[in-house]
């Protein structure tokens, strides 16, 4: 817009959990009654996700995807229809994978990332050798080797690999336990919220930001398979880092009304 750019991808995030706690706030038994409770926001959230694919951004859409799945646990979905619902997702990831020689390209290299080092697998075996690199207390921080012209992302995706090569093992430990911390006080804000939307909204960011963080450090750290995730807080991206101080600024507002 202009000389404005943002990424509205991050922004539907938070709209959608607004957008849905909202809805199952109005309608109080809309998780039991599929056909007008359940199905009118999983087209709106399928059109949100559909759109993201489009772009395409895999990763993202997935985030949405288990988004969408925390809020509907919360509310009191069955897990009837939460086990309907992941096994239509399962089959459109299947699908998605299986259209795009590259995708399926990520996953065999996930599975053995000594396939293709010069390849599809750079990325990967780059990000493991910076982690490795940092051993128990890293190289210091700004001392890095890796995020000169070795590992890709270095700013964006592979920040957790940047900080684990220069601050060691230690002191990344104290991040983990960090967002550890930042869920288990969010999910006790859910559970004291006075009302079911606060209770639904502050689920479903602390589900978001512990998901995100979990599937960045996991891809880097070669658990999951590669994604074009950013790490909350700390990866760069104005819109991201943005979109997550509302959230959090969101979320302490609901921990001041609390039962």
């Amino acid at each position: 817009l202009g000389d404005f750019l943002y990424q509205p991808s991050e922004l539907v995030k938070l709209l959608l959990i607004f957008y849905l706690s909202s809805w199952f706030d109005r309608k109080k038994d809309a998780h039991a009654n599929f056909w007008f409770g359940l199905l009118p926001p999983l087209l709106v959230s399928g059109v949100v996700i559909g759109l993201v694919i489009l772009e395409p951004d895999i990763g993202t859409a997935a985030i949405i995807a288990f988004i969408l799945l925390i809020l509907l646990f919360a509310a009191g979905v069955s897990l009837k229809h939460l086990g309907f619902l992941v096994g239509l997702g399962v089959a459109a990831l299947w699908l998605i994978i299986k259209l795009v020689p590259s995708r399926a390209a990520r996953i065999t290299t996930f599975l053995d990332p000594s396939l293709d080092p010069r390849g599809i697998g750079y990325h990967i075996n780059q990000a493991l050798l910076a982690i490795g690199a940092g051993g128990l207390w890293g190289y210091g921080f700004g001392k890095s080797l890796q995020k000169h012209n070795y590992l890709p992302e270095p700013i964006g995706d592979s920040i957790f690999a940047v900080m684990a090569e220069e601050l060691g093992f230690l002191r990344i430990l104290l991040l983990l336990i960090t967002f550890a911390g930042l869920i288990f006080l969010g999910l006790r804000v859910a559970k004291n919220a006075s009302d079911k939307f606060g209770q639904l909204v502050a689920a479903s960011i602390t589900g978001w930001i512990g998901l995100q963080a979990l599937v960045n450090i996991g891809a880097i750290t070669g658990l999951l398979p590669l994604t074009g995730i950013t790490l909350p807080f700390i990866s760069y991206g104005g819109s991201s880092l943005v979109v997550l101080c509302l959230a959090v600024g969101v979320l302490l507002n609901i921990s001041r009304n609390r039962v």
